[in-house]
């Protein structure tokens, strides 16, 4: 996932080593998501969010996230970012007043709007003027037919594509969010092209996880994650950032690839999507650029819900309590299934792995499975059961205390 420094934050950690340390992330995380509103003009296939054309009556108010930011600013430097998201967020009719603020207070703020007509080139200028440098958009197809097919808005790929040239021709740091899932795997590289040629600076791989509107027909096998976290390593070679959300095993393929200095998986998919990738960009022209930090679900991560809820992520739908009633920092250091996230209390082959720190396994997709969020997560692709456990819906044994 992302950093930051100032309110020109980037979503791309600076200085990070990728190696986490022993207690890092236990006062204070990396990243704080606020799904400002649920309301969107969108229904993607995907949606995490199940988003609502509407603003809901629960939403937090405009004085709720001003506390919010207060208690983000009282942590000091260097404060986690806010990552604005949604839904929509430009569907917040006091994004500006909530943007102002932040900035008085000196809390990074990075934008995670939908590309709808409300994104055009004057928002994009009163984003800038109101201290916004860094924005993700969401792009999941090379191809009109593929993405549109998923976002369910005709002309949507010519639009994002449109915004996001927009964009880097404003000045913006521009990250590019596409949810891996059956129905785009195999334009992979094809996207990795378009976003090297749009000049974009980091590229976000999202692996699915079956909640809001996401079904398990999107899913990929073990295998297949393993294929494209080698492809994933092949694009990092052309100048572009690439990291993954809930596909926390990427950081071992590139620690591996760094190690051997070139991929060592081969499968006829993983070695026809890299040549793919060769004959559209040419030879690698970069140094890897995967950086890494060590983080998961709850452990330099946490989201806030537009009601005030707050879940180790957005993707695993367990709530740990409300910001409403308690502080989001009572509730990152003290609830004890965050302790256990970040202490690697695993069941199963997650706890027994090697990676266990770089990695942990995605825990968003452990309970989505098994109803365990400290369980094994089954699309590991370096756990050897992890495909039979996949499919046949098994989970790996308990740890016993």
């Amino acid at each position: 996932m992302s950093k930051y420094v100032s309110t020109s934050a980037t979503f791309e950690p600076r200085n990070e080593s990728g190696v986490s340390t022993p207690g890092r992330f236990d006062q204070r995380p990396l990243l704080v998501f606020w799904e400002m509103t649920k309301a969107c003009d969108l229904a993607c296939r995907h949606c995490r969010a199940s988003a609502q054309r509407e603003p809901a009556a629960d939403e937090l108010t405009l004085d709720e996230g001003r506390s919010l930011i207060d208690e983000l600013a009282s942590l000091g430097s260097p404060r986690p970012i806010l990552i604005l998201t949604g839904g929509d967020c430009l569907k917040r009719r006091d994004l500006f007043l909530l943007l102002d603020y932040a900035a008085s207070q000196r809390v990074p703020v990075a934008l995670a709007p939908s590309v709808t007509p409300l994104l055009n080139v004057g928002m994009m200028n009163a984003l800038r003027e109101h201290g916004v440098h860094s924005i993700s958009l969401s792009l999941d197809g090379a191809l009109a037919a593929t993405h549109d097919g998923v976002r369910g808005v005709a002309n949507h790929f010519a639009a994002t594509c449109d915004a996001l040239a927009s964009l880097k021709r404003l000045g913006f740091r521009v990250q590019v969010n596409t949810t891996v899932m059956r129905q785009n795997v195999d334009e992979l590289a094809a996207i990795a092209a378009l976003l090297q040629r749009l000049g974009v600076d980091v590229w976000e791989v999202f692996f699915v996880v079956t909640t809001g509107r996401a079904s398990e027909a999107l899913a990929l096998t073990p295998p297949e994650i393993r294929d494209v976290c080698e492809l994933l390593v092949e694009a990092a070679r052309y100048g572009m950032t690439v990291r993954t959300v809930e596909a926390p095993y990427f950081r071992r393929t590139v620690r591996e690839a760094a190690e051997r200095g070139e991929n060592q998986w081969s499968s006829p998919r993983a070695d026809q999507w890299r040549s793919d990738l060769r004959t559209r960009l040419g030879p690698a022209t970069h140094s890897l650029r995967a950086p890494s930090v060590a983080t998961r679900d709850g452990k330099g991560v946490i989201f806030v819900s537009s009601r005030g809820e707050v879940y180790a992520s957005g993707f695993l739908p367990l709530s740990l309590g409300n910001v409403r009633s308690t502080p989001l920092m009572t509730i990152y250091r003290e609830h004890h299934l965050l302790r256990q996230i970040r202490a690697g209390e695993f069941r199963g082959g997650c706890a027994s792995c090697a990676s266990v720190d770089l990695c942990g396994g995605s825990r968003a997709r452990a309970f989505a499975t098994f109803g365990d969020p400290l369980g094994v997560d089954p699309a590991c692709p370096y756990q050897a059961d992890a495909s039979r456990m996949l499919n046949a819906g098994l989970a790996f044994p308990a740890r016993r205390a």
